[in-house]
């Protein structure tokens, strides 16, 4: 449990007066200040709440937003716009049975503050790679592909891990504990990237608008619309070779969460206008210094490593280009593979038919190898379950989350017993391929398990 974790500070006695920057930040403390965040970025907390499962309880005291941008879009009878289906329900289970309670009970403040830990300690190892890297070169400039491989593989590898624990501080614990822990979410990501407060934003926006995993913005605006659109545009296999291949590309180059030019996109739709047409009357004075804030940080990065390029490495300043661009290229991997698992991998027909043909049975390695390549099989789970994510991303956040603290076993088998009693309730309208698939793929596993018993 996240309370016994080597990551969690020692409860301290007592109530004591804290700064912001102080260690000794506690978990009533973190939990109080939460509910102070929700009432300053009352976007978040309004956003949270139109999603298909109640939003965060911490966020209950803040009133609904009427901005456009943190509205479901259907007509006057909750049907969508583009599929005229009803706005879904998602199926919690009533009564509770005690083996899924787990499942759907609000992590602890102790666990949200373990993650942010996590979270920070990748970035303090990111950072000691990239001066390892340069100390590398210095000591052995014959060996650069050895240098540079044996830093760069790890490095992807680690952003891969870095976007999983991101997805799950930003279902369970949205806010950091210290306001500086904001800045390092993302920062390797790219050159340019959206604010941590924005970067939630567009994401829940995400949640709010594609509750079916294979309909995307069926209830509005999607940002992540174009990446899926690559894979989906066509019903013809061949007619997929054309764009396919470009879904690598246009990650590596920053169209996803974390890159620059999706923060380009997400920067033309938010926030929304005025009364009148005039200007939010918050973008000058939160939403700009926000994201100049981050941006400088991100910069004040990036010319550091530009730095260790140069003089370090006995090179003239204006070749820390080369530093830089390699440790750039290893980071973009790593952050495009992860965003290719969680959003295209998830949300394509031919994975979800793949897995309604339950593979743990027919295709065991797979598991296995892809629980080293995400970092465990608790995040694998989120791949497994992408669609109980989807249903329930407030009550129960990400399957990896989960699977930290109560094993990913436990968990797989909880999402597992979800699938079948249905995500959704039945509400009149047709089935969805989607729904299909999960019927289909819950009947197997229900069959599996009860062959092994």
């Amino acid at each position: 449990m996240a309370t016994n974790a080597p990551l969690l500070p020692k409860q301290a006695t007592g109530r004591l007066g804290h700064s912001k920057a102080s260690i000794f930040y506690g978990a009533d403390e973190y939990l109080e200040e939460l509910k102070k965040k929700y009432e300053h970025d009352h976007e978040i907390a309004a956003m949270k709440g139109i999603l298909p499962d109640e939003g965060d309880p911490n966020a209950a005291h803040v009133p609904k937003s009427t901005d456009k941008m943190m509205q479901v879009a259907k007509n006057t009878e909750n049907r969508s716009h583009l599929t005229n289906r009803l706005f879904p329900t998602p199926n919690k289970p009533d009564p509770m049975p005690a083996d899924l309670a787990f499942l759907f009970t609000k992590i602890t403040p102790e666990q949200m503050i373990y993650m942010w830990n996590v979270l920070t300690l990748i970035f303090v190892t990111q950072c000691l790679m990239v001066i390892g890297y340069a100390a590398a070169l210095r000591f052995f400039p014959d060996h650069w592909w050895t240098c540079t491989l044996t830093f760069g593989i790890p490095f992807s590898y680690i952003a891969i891990q870095n976007i999983y624990i991101d997805h799950d501080v930003m279902h369970g614990a949205t806010f950091p504990r210290f306001e500086w822990q904001k800045y390092i979410t993302h920062c390797f990501s790219d050159f340019f990237s959206l604010p941590w407060e924005e970067f939630v934003l567009e994401h829940n926006r995400h949640h709010a608008s594609t509750v079916d995993l294979l309909v995307q913005g069926e209830f509005g605006w999607d940002p992540e619309e174009f990446q899926y659109a690559l894979q989906q545009w066509s019903d013809k296999w061949y007619h997929y070779l054309l764009t396919i291949p470009w879904i690598p590309v246009v990650h590596f180059f920053g169209l996803n969460d974390t890159g620059a030019l999706f923060a380009l996109e997400w920067y033309m739709h938010f926030p929304d206008e005025g009364t009148g047409g005039k200007c939010n009357k918050e973008f000058w004075t939160k939403w700009v210094p926000r994201r100049l804030k981050h941006s400088a940080f991100v910069a004040s990065l990036w010319a550091c490593i530009w730095l260790l390029g140069t003089y370090p490495l006995g090179r003239p300043l204006s070749e820390g280009w080369r530093f830089m661009f390699t440790v750039s290229f290893f980071a973009r991997v790593g952050f495009s593979l992860a965003w290719i698992f969680i959003t295209n991998f998830t949300h394509s027909l031919p994975w979800n038919r793949f897995l309604a043909n339950d593979p743990a049975r027919t295709w065991p390695l797979l598991h296995s190898i892809m629980a080293v390549v995400l970092g465990g099989r608790h995040r694998w789970n989120e791949m497994l379950f992408h669609d109980v994510h989807h249903a329930f991303p407030n009550a129960v956040g990400t399957l990896s989350q989960r699977g930290r603290f109560h094993g990913w076993e436990k968990v797989h088998d909880a999402a597992a017993e979800v699938l079948h009693r249905g995500i959704w309730k039945p509400n009149g309208d047709e089935p969805t391929e989607m729904q299909k698939q999960q019927r289909k793929r819950s009947v197997l596993m229900r069959s599996a398990k009860m062959n092994s018993k």
